[in-house]
């Protein structure tokens, strides 16, 4: 009980910390990265506990980011300047419910789930699994971000949505809505990071898992792992939307560049190296990653493409279930040690 009431004022302060250490611009850059660390746990969830690999993630980060700036392009706007610039004199039907602050936030959970039933039901239904299911999700990446660019006036196209003025009262930049948005974000992820635990110690949680190890035998027992699946990729979408909502006022931008493969290619790398199929992995690789290609990016503009990609090579090599899998191994094998130490003795 000690153990854990260190720990959490240990975590305590290093959430705290950077809102006193960091300058408002290193703050939006991690609160940047805490909302990657939210898509990380969603992918996780998908591909890391049910063995699902998608990647089409991008898309579902976009549409909630999308949902969002829409709201908030219409609070700086009564018509974006990129219909008026496309010929568009009235604002469009499905653009107006958006003038509403609880409309827009649940289109940003709604699209997404919409969108990942649409895929999941049909593809999991007849049997899709494995890479076809990865090869099909990175096509409707191709598709949704294709549609997106070529509806100029209804988009903003390659160049998307910004030109925000401000969100919750607070114009864009303002000191105090860097640190609401940095504390919005923290307890988003950290909410997130508990269902996610609660979820998979329920019994759709352990069926979730044994669909990653066994499923012809869970089909056997009479289980649907289709269902199963497919509100697991509902649900990962959901979270998805959510840290897209986020992003827009952090980043101050949505475009269809984040629906890209290579975004969701991204996605995917940060759990790899953080650790598939645990809960903290995917965290401290979307943090790590994140801060590494920040750092290298400003140090080595030119060069700092290549640095990433070593840095993949060399953390799939050395730690290639991911760093918090192999520590955990390490631990696994060490309590093992002992234990038969001790029964020798």
């Amino acid at each position: 009980m000690k153990q854990k009431i260190i720990c959490i004022l240990v975590l305590a302060v290093i959430i705290i910390l950077p809102v006193f250490l960091l300058s408002d611009f290193r703050l939006s850059i991690l609160s940047k990265f805490v909302v990657f660390a939210i898509v990380a746990i969603s992918v996780n969830l998908l591909w890391g506990y049910t063995g699902v690999l998608s990647l089409g993630h991008g898309v579902y980060f976009a549409l909630g980011g999308y949902a969002m700036a829409m709201y908030m392009k219409l609070q700086a706007q009564p018509l974006p300047d990129f219909m008026e610039w496309s010929g568009i004199e009235t604002l469009p039907w499905f653009w107006k419910p958006f003038q509403s602050l609880p409309f827009a936030l649940a289109m940003t959970v709604i699209l997404p789930v919409t969108l990942a039933l649409l895929v999941g039901v049909p593809l999991f239904k007849s049997g899709t699994k494995g890479v076809y299911f990865t090869i099909i999700s990175q096509a409707i990446t191709l598709i949704v971000s294709i549609l997106f660019v070529g509806q100029q006036g209804f988009t903003g196209g390659s160049n998307g949505i910004t030109g925000f003025k401000g969100v919750f009262g607070y114009p864009i930049g303002d000191p105090t809505l860097i640190k609401i948005l940095y504390g919005l974000a923290v307890a988003v992820v950290i909410a997130i990071y508990f269902v996610s635990k609660f979820m998979l110690r329920t019994h759709g949680g352990v069926i979730i898992q044994a669909i990653r190890d066994r499923e012809t035998r869970l089909r056997f027992l009479g289980y649907r792992t289709d269902s199963f699946k497919i509100l697991t990729l509902a649900t990962s979408a959901a979270m998805c939307g959510v840290a897209g909502a986020l992003f827009v006022p952090i980043v101050g931008i949505i475009s269809p560049s984040l629906m890209s493969i290579l975004m969701s290619t991204e996605f995917v790398i940060w759990v790899a190296i953080g650790g598939r199929g645990t809960l903290l992995g995917p965290i401290i690789g979307a943090l790590v990653i994140n801060y590494a290609k920040t750092s290298f990016s400003e140090s080595l503009p030119e060069y700092w493409w290549y640095f990433y990609g070593f840095l993949f090579i060399a953390a799939t090599l050395i730690v290639p279930k991911g760093i918090v899998g192999t520590l955990k191994e390490k631990e696994w094998f060490q309590n093992r040690f002992n234990k038969l130490k001790t029964e020798h003795e």
